[in-house]
């Protein structure tokens, strides 16, 4: 793993959220978009080398949604760039990780993504994130 990539916070009102973030970060949030596999409207700010990732559940039953319904507003996953998402899934799963995703799937910001289950990663929701090769083209 590279570096943390970002940090992913759940929030209830995306455009509330984004101007919360606007005026506590100091800067504009630099792209939004929709992640219809996820059921998610995502947004995000970079501030330095650092980004936050905000989520809103687009509907009921999506991940987002059920993170807001069980433990409410905050952070809901910390992400890491890797070079080769699937050779990291492989390194992780043999070294007794449970993977949420065996393989990656498209996912927001032109990343390829994948996530290992908080149970046992005493309790945190880690996101692996490669840039997805076929946005270059």
């Amino acid at each position: 793993m590279q570096k943390i990539e970002h940090i992913g916070i759940a929030v209830k009102d995306l455009e509330v959220s984004n101007t919360l973030f606007e005026k506590l970060l100091g800067v504009p949030c630099y792209k939004t978009e929709e992640v219809v596999s996820e059921g998610v409207k995502t947004a995000f700010f970079k501030t330095g080398p650092n980004k936050i990732e905000l989520l809103e559940a687009m509907k009921q039953d999506s991940p987002i949604a059920k993170f807001i319904a069980k433990k409410g507003e905050g952070v809901h996953h910390i992400a890491f760039a890797v070079d080769d998402i699937e050779k990291e899934l492989a390194r992780l799963e043999k070294e007794g990780f449970t993977l949420l995703h065996k393989t990656p799937k498209k996912g927001a910001d032109n990343k390829l993504i994948a996530f290992v289950h908080p149970k046992t990663t005493n309790g945190v929701l880690i996101e692996l994130c490669q840039d997805d090769p076929a946005s270059k083209k």
